[in-house]
């Protein structure tokens, strides 16, 4: 049966999700991914940048106490009307990355799903200060970033003349630089998430065109080819950066 589709969704659904979702605009249902954590078993996770909620829903799903911040009013107000539709229960905030409106050792968990990549690097160093804020001293950071190696990377920096990039503009970034600016948090370790895009989710397949689709497996099939050889994941374009406070 189709699914209802929040109208903000369907307007942001390129914006949200990237290239691979161009002409996807009559969805029969929402796009919510496999969350990539062991189940939660209740513990507390905030999603920093949620826009909609798709990465929030799919942490409570996974068992989470999830917490979604986003600084659109327009995106949080989505997120609460798709969650309350979906029968999820999460919560949603209004906030800042840079100023996160939480105590000090807050959540178990801070996820981060094609965020931080769109600010200045001065600002997401910013960010990842807080998120060591808020992180409990057992926690874990888990946040997607851009490899400015990756190959479909390479091309698209190529194409802009490698600027630094300027409003939403993707930042692009290196696996060293990564590392060193994620050690503030504690110890990293960078995995490979997807190959020749920034979003590759094998959940949403049948939501896909047919060349999209074979990204997105060629992406999956190279994905686990890193976990046996982790030289790939310098070749990744997209990463996950794990992180465990000292």
């Amino acid at each position: 049966m189709t699914q209802a589709i929040d109208e903000y969704v369907t307007k942001s659904i390129v914006k949200t999700h990237g290239n691979l979702y161009r002409g996807t605009a009559r969805l029969g249902r929402y796009p919510i991914p496999a969350f990539p954590l062991p189940p939660g078993a209740g513990r507390r996770l905030l999603d920093l940048g949620c826009n909609w909620g798709r990465w929030t829903i799919a942490a409570v799903r996974a068992g989470y106490a999830a917490t979604g911040l986003d600084p659109s009013a327009k995106a949080v107000d989505a997120a609460r009307r798709v969650a309350a539709q979906l029968g999820i229960d999460a919560e949603y905030v209004v906030g800042d990355g840079r100023r996160l409106p939480f105590p000090d050792a807050s959540f178990d968990v801070v996820f981060s799903y094609s965020v931080l990549q769109h600010l200045a690097k001065e600002d997401a160093r910013v960010v990842i200060a807080e998120i060591r804020r808020v992180l409990r001293p057992d926690g874990t950071a888990w946040i997607e970033m851009p490899n400015a190696r990756g190959l479909l990377n390479l091309a698209r920096q190529a194409a802009r003349g490698f600027s630094r990039g300027s409003g939403f503009d993707v930042r692009y970034w290196t696996l060293g630089e990564l590392s060193q600016a994620f050690a503030a948090i504690g110890a990293v370790e960078l995995y490979a998430d997807g190959f020749l895009t920034l979003n590759p989710q094998r959940t949403d397949l049948d939501l896909l065109r047919p060349r999209h689709r074979l990204v997105v497996r060629l992406s999956e099939a190279l994905r686990r080819a890193s976990q046996r050889e982790p030289v790939l994941v310098r070749l990744a374009d997209s990463v996950f950066v794990r992180v465990t406070p000292r």
